[in-house]
């Protein structure tokens, strides 16, 4: 595909941006949102999106699909929602024999639609997919379709009748992604681009197979010492208990990261180097993408929600 890593790299940079072109056609502002998304799908990871409703969270997934030339499906998720629902299940068919039928997870992207408000057996249904990359159903072993990334999003306003995701299947998600309000400029756009009969087409820019090709390349890439360092460094500071824990963290938090946030703090930076054009991560990779991978797996204590002490505060604090 690339003659070589460096080749490579400077192709995924360039690709990066004509992937922001073709995705701001549809989706006006929302940059943060766009990089983030893209920067999970090339660390084969996934991201849950936090917003209100009304943010084009669907619309963002369903273009970010329509550009790589991924299979797309979405699913509502809601109280009575069954775990074969998601998966799939097995049917007698006219000869008696039993036969799988797949469930929408049998796709590239998925889109996760208020997924905290379906009950934790059906919850984990869908966990066990993201981590495994399989469905097993009567004993049999099905594989999903590679490259296979879940967006999930949650409402963070209406919590009644809800069920939080636990930490640690919210430790799954690389990166929690807060979607804010679009200014006032870019609200103006939207309504003009949306009450026109007029259908906006993106082109295609990456193939699976390029996909694939470029998260190996990340993989690849490699990282200095005092990088790897610094980023074990910062995880290791939002624990209250350990040696290294800020004065913030004792202050605020009652819960740190565990390792899982060192793994994906160095593969985002390597990401974010890559698509930056830069050949290897430096510390100010490392801080671009520590919020997002941070905030979800620190738990502030009753002071800091007493005083309200955002984790957003505590994370800029402790890098």
């Amino acid at each position: 595909m690339f003659q070589n890593d460096v080749a490579g790299i400077d192709q995924l940079a360039a690709k990066y941006k004509e992937l922001k072109s073709e995705v701001g056609k549809v989706v006006v502002g929302q940059d943060e949102t766009v990089r983030l998304v893209i920067l999970s799908i090339l660390c084969d990871s996934h991201s849950l999106l936090v917003g209100v409703p009304g943010l084009a969270k669907t619309l963002l997934v369903k273009t970010i699909a329509q550009v790589l030339d991924l299979d797309f499906k979405r699913i509502q998720f809601t109280p009575d929602l069954m775990p074969s629902d998601i998966i799939g299940t097995e049917i007698l068919d006219e000869n008696r024999n039993f036969r799988f039928t797949k469930g929408p997870v049998f796709a590239n992207i998925i889109l996760a639609d208020e997924i905290n408000r379906t009950p934790p057996k059906t919850q984990a249904a869908l966990l066990e997919a993201m981590q495994e990359r399989t469905v097993t159903i009567a004993g049999n072993e099905h594989r999903l379709d590679l490259p296979f990334f879940v967006l999930a999003t949650q409402n963070p306003i209406e919590q009644e009748g809800t069920y939080p995701l636990p930490e640690a299947q919210l430790d799954r998600f690389m990166f929690n992604i807060s979607l804010t309000y679009p200014t006032f400029e870019e609200e103006l756009k939207i309504v003009k681009l949306t009450t026109q009969n007029i259908d906006y087409q993106v082109g295609k820019v990456l193939s699976k197979e390029e996909i694939v090709a470029y998260q190996q390349l990340i993989r690849r890439m490699p990282v200095t010492d005092n990088v790897i360092s610094y980023a074990v460094s910062l995880v290791a500071s939002t624990r209250p208990e350990g040696e290294r824990a800020s004065s913030v963290v004792k202050e605020f938090i009652s819960w740190g990261a565990g390792p899982r946030a060192s793994q994906s703090l160095i593969l985002a930076a390597k990401a974010h180097a890559a698509v930056n054009g830069k050949y290897a991560p430096d510390i100010e990779d490392v801080k671009a993408v520590a919020l997002p991978i941070l905030r979800h797996r620190m738990i502030r204590n009753f002071k800091a929600e007493a005083e309200g002490v955002s984790l957003e505060t505590i994370v800029a604090k402790i890098i």
